[in-house]
This record gives C-alpha cells, sequence and structure tokens, in this order.
C-alpha cells in the first residue's frame, strides 16, 4: 500500500480582506487532512476599512468594523505576528511574534496579502504631526483628537491658539480622505450644539489634493459636484496644491498658503508592503508582486497572490490597455480572494486554475449623515439615494452575518437616539492621570 501524502502546508501572509476570504473559503472547501492552513498577521482582527470614518465620527462602534479572526477562522491556524522576510527559494517566511521573538514557517503552497501601507513622503514634519488612516485604532485616536480639540478650545483665552486648535487638515482626495472629511467634519458641526462658545463657522476643514481633481474613481463631473458640495459646507479644497510643510503644526502649501493646525490627517496614497522588497518574487515597478490572471505569481504557480500588493491584468480593460491592472480596492480585492481560494483548491486537487475577470461596477463615497455619491451600474447617484446605496453595499459587503447585524442596529440606535459626541481623550494617555498620583 502506498504511503499516505502528508497534508499540504498552506501559510497565508495577512488578514485583511484577502487573506480572510482566502483562509475562509479554503476552511470551508478543504477536505480532513487534505491541507492546513496558517494565517499570519500582526492584528488579531481583520479590519473593514470602508467603515473606518463612519467609527471615527460615532455612527458605528469602532469594534463592529472588525472580524476576530480566530472566531471565524476555526479551522485555521492564526499567529499573530509580523512578516519581516520572505525566501521563496528555502520555502521559509520570517515573522517576528507578538512576544518579539522571530520563528521561521515553511510551507508547500504561500498566499502574499499583505496589503499595502501608507505612502509617506519626505515633507518636513509630516512624521512628527500626521497621522494615518488605515486602521482602527487611527479611526478611534483620531475620533478621541478630534473632539477633545474642541473641549480645548471652548476652555481656552488664547484667541490664536482656538483657532489652531479647530483648524482640521485632511491631505489626499481619494475616497479615503473625502470620507473621513466629511464624517468628521459632520461631526464637528453636530457636536457644536453642546459647546456654548463654539460655532459651526468657528471650525475650519481644509482639503488639499497635489491632483486637479478628487476621487478619480468616478467620474469626473461627479468629482466636481463632491467639491462643491464640501464647499457648501465650508470646507476649503485646494486642488492642484502640494503641502511643503507641516513643522510645528504650521501647514505650508505649494501656493503659498500658511495656517496653524493641530490635526493633520494623511491620506494621500498607499504603497505596497515594503516586505515585498525584500523577498525573492518578482515585482512590478511600483513594488507589487507580479501576478498572472489566474492570481499565481509569475513564474512560481506554487505562491499566489491578490489585492492591494499584487499587479493582477485587469482582463476587462486589457483591450484597451494591455497593461492595464486592478486597481486597489475592496471590490476586487473580496472577489479575487474568493476566486484565489477555489484556484487553490484545484491546483491541489489536480485542476487547472481559472483567470479573474471583473468589470468595475462602479464606486460609491459616504459624505457624511444623509449625503453620498454613488457611480454605479453606469448610474450618477447623488445625495440621499447615493448614502443609502453606499451602507447597502456595504453592510453587505461586511464579512459575516454578526458584524452586518450589529452594524445595522449601530445605525438604527444611531438614527433614533442620536450620535455620541463625546471624547474618550483618555484612552490616547492613559497612564496621565496614574502618572499625576504617582507625583502627588
Amino acid at each position: 500500500m502506498a504511503a499516505k501524502s502528508e497534508p499540504a502546508r498552506i501559510l497565508v501572509l495577512g488578514g485583511g480582506y484577502v487573506g480572510l476570504y482566502t483562509a475562509f473559503g479554503l476552511q470551508k472547501m478543504l477536505r480532513a487532512n487534505e491541507a492546513s492552513v496558517t494565517v499570519v498577521d500582526p492584528q488579531p482582527h481583520m479590519t473593514y476599512q470602508p467603515f473606518l470614518p463612519e467609527a471615527a465620527a460615532g455612527a458605528i462602534e469602532p469594534r463592529h468594523v472588525v472580524v476576530p479572526l480566530r472566531r471565524v477562522l476555526k479551522r485555521c491556524h492564526v499567529l499573530t505576528a509580523r512578516v519581516t522576510k520572505i525566501e521563496h527559494e528555502r520555502k521559509s517566511v520570517t515573522v517576528e511574534a507578538a512576544d518579539g521573538h522571530i520563528e521561521q514557517l515553511s510551507y508547500d503552497v504561500l498566499v502574499v496579502a499583505l496589503g499595502a501601507v501608507a505612502r509617506i513622503l519626505p515633507i518636513p514634519g509630516l512624521a512628527e504631526e500626521g497621522i494615518a488612516f488605515k486602521t482602527i485604532g487611527e479611526a478611534i485616536y483620531l475620533r478621541n483628537h478630534v473632539l477633545t480639540k474642541l473641549d480645548q478650545a471652548a476652555s481656552t483665552l488664547d484667541p490664536e491658539l482656538r483657532k489652531r486648535l479647530l483648524t482640521f487638515t485632511v491631505v489626499g482626495g481619494g475616497f479615503a480622505g473625502i470620507e473621513a472629511l466629511a464624517e468628521l467634519e459632520d461631526m464637528t458641526r453636530f457636536a457644536t450644539r453642546y459647546y456654548e462658545n463654539i460655532e459651526p463657522s468657528d471650525i475650519r476643514w481644509v482639503l488639499v489634493e497635489a491632483a486637479g481633481r478628487i476621487l478619480p474613481e468616478v467620474r469626473e463631473t461627479l468629482g466636481v459636484w463632491t467639491v462643491e458640495q464640501l464647499e457648501k459646507r465650508g470646507i476649503e479644497v485646494y486642488l492642484s496644491t502640494a503641502a511643503k510643510s507641516f513643522e510645528n503644526g504650521h501647514v505650508v502649501l505649494s501656493d503659498g498658503t500658511e495656517f496653524d493646525s493641530d490635526t493633520i490627517i494623511w491620506t494621500a496614497g498607499v504603497k505596497a508592503n515594503p516586505v515585498l522588497a525584500d523577498s525573492d518574487l518578482p515585482l512590478d515597478k511600483r513594488g507589487r508582486l507580479e501576478a498572472t490572471a489566474a492570481l499565481q505569481v509569475v513564474g512560481h504557480p506554487d505562491v499566489w497572490t491578490a489585492g492591494d500588493n499584487a499587479a493582477v491584468p485587469d482582463l476587462a480593460r486589457t483591450e484597451e490597455d494591455p497593461s492595464a491592472t486592478c486597481p486597489p480596492n475592496a471590490q476586487h480585492a473580496v472577489r479575487q480572494a474568493r476566486l484565489m481560494a477555489k484556484n487553490i483548491i484545484k491546483v491541489l486537487r489536480g485542476g487547472q486554475p481559472k483567470d479573474y475577470y471583473h468589470k468595475n461596477l462602479g464606486a460609491v463615497a459616504g459624505l457624511g449623515l444623509h449625503k453620498g455619491v454613488a457611480d454605479a451600474l453606469n448610474l450618477k447617484i447623488k445625495g440621499f439615494p447615493a448614502w443609502v446605496f453606499h451602507r447597502a453595499y456595504h453592510v453587505k459587503a461586511m464579512p459575516t452575518w454578526n458584524r452586518k447585524i450589529r452594524i445595522f442596529f449601530d445605525w438604527v440606535f444611531g438614527g433614533l437616539l442620536r450620535r455620541e459626541v463625546v471624547s474618550l481623550g483618555q484612552i490616547n494617555n492613559p497612564k496621565d492621570e496614574f502618572t499625576r498620583a504617582t507625583k502627588s
């Protein structure tokens, strides 16, 4: 009798959209003892990033926009660790575990789903003054930070300091920047009703975008309409303008505009995870893994990839542009991951993988409570209908019924009881009171 072969070792790097959906698909389709699946991510949860703006604005409980990996991936091994090196020639991945120790992981099949990180430019003061908007921790921090600035402004007698505290700057006019700006501005305007000495007109929100338009994912007319709506709300929009300096909170723009701001939110693009640059896998000029339409890394059929760290050919556009790759958005990442799980199973069982083909259905953005913009199904949708479409689409895409239901009731109770606008600023500096007590 022939010896029974060992189960294949599938290693999934990253627990975001691609990592979670791939591992979830694999655990549903794998037969007993066919393969083991290990998922590695620095966080024990997947974050549904399109809901970060609403979490920051208090429309959704922050815990409800994250999906606990161990709860969902019950048939997988979940390792809370950070990937530091990929050596495919040795079929080895080096990780730094949560307790700091270094570990080598071996595999038979590798899934690289490390995603993207914030693209930081060499702007003086950015590292010290800026805050990104990619994680649930950053969303919680910004909510408390912004509301704390209102508290401080209501208490100060210094008019210049008050003006600085009430000036909020967002850099980046893509979906992340526009939705964060719109939701947080909506929140601050709502919060002013509880401050006797702060009017909505006292608060200054500024958007800075180096390109000549915002929301490049939608048609230009909708981008123009969105700018008009933001400006009607008193938001200052600087297009074709670059940030030159943020030193000590003093903002200097390329058109000569200068002002002080205690809040600088950086959403000006992303780049592929820098770990890929130290691997022995092929990369494109943007640092992403070169992938086939079947979601395999070029020249390495036992390595799979998708999402923001992958240059996957966009077969829906290759006739007009042979070099076109799928844009880095959740719509493609989720669909690629679901196909990738099926393809891995097919290959494990001796079959052939299927190419990824998905025609972009459009894009939708929330612009605060009851406001939105959508370019979907060849329709231009604005205002309240777009806002409803935005919520419906994203709650449908949110993984697990547990999270869908929790988010739905967050919206229901928020509509009935109004949003909470209390600052829990102590979360950002939890030891301050204890330290003060030790000195008294």
